[in-house]
């Protein structure tokens, strides 16, 4: 992939979409704009679009890391274009500068790192982490400190 390749991201923004809408208790309190979490979701989407055309049978893209900043707020409704350009492989890694804008202009910027990865042994590593439900009370209890 040439360096400054970029492929881009954009969704028009739903109350489903907005922050209020990640509390999990009647406590929990955020606005009802763009979620970080969503902008970051299109961010990762665009980096994972450009690197496409590199993956072989079986493989995906997944994100290693992230450093980003959301920088203004955007309400339901508005469109939102996320855009990823590639800067660079170090190891197995490549690097993407990553650009979120609304209509009014930047509303966040960042670095993402990506790897490709077989998907088959992602996915088996992936249920090996999971704890059978039969063990999760009895393994609670075999801690002494009761940290669960």
């Amino acid at each position: 992939m040439n360096r400054n390749f970029s492929a881009e991201a954009s969704i028009v923004v739903t109350p489903q979409d907005t922050a209020n809408r990640i509390a999990l208790a009647s406590t929990d309190s955020f606005p009802e704009v763009f979620a970080t979490s969503r902008m970051i979701a299109l961010m990762e989407l665009a980096a994972a679009r450009a690197m496409k055309s590199l993956l072989g049978e079986g493989q995906l893209s997944v994100g290693v890391s992230l450093n980003v900043r959301h920088t203004a707020a955007t309400l339901a409704g508005c469109q939102v274009r996320a855009v990823a350009t590639y800067q660079g492989t170090e190891a197995k890694l490549m690097h993407f500068r990553v650009e979120a804008f609304d209509e009014a202009g930047l509303i966040g910027t960042g670095d993402h790192a990506r790897a490709i990865v077989d998907t088959a042994r992602l996915m088996s590593g992936a249920e090996r982490r999971r704890r059978p439900i039969s063990n999760t009370h009895s393994n609670t209890h075999s801690n002494s400190q009761g940290i669960q």
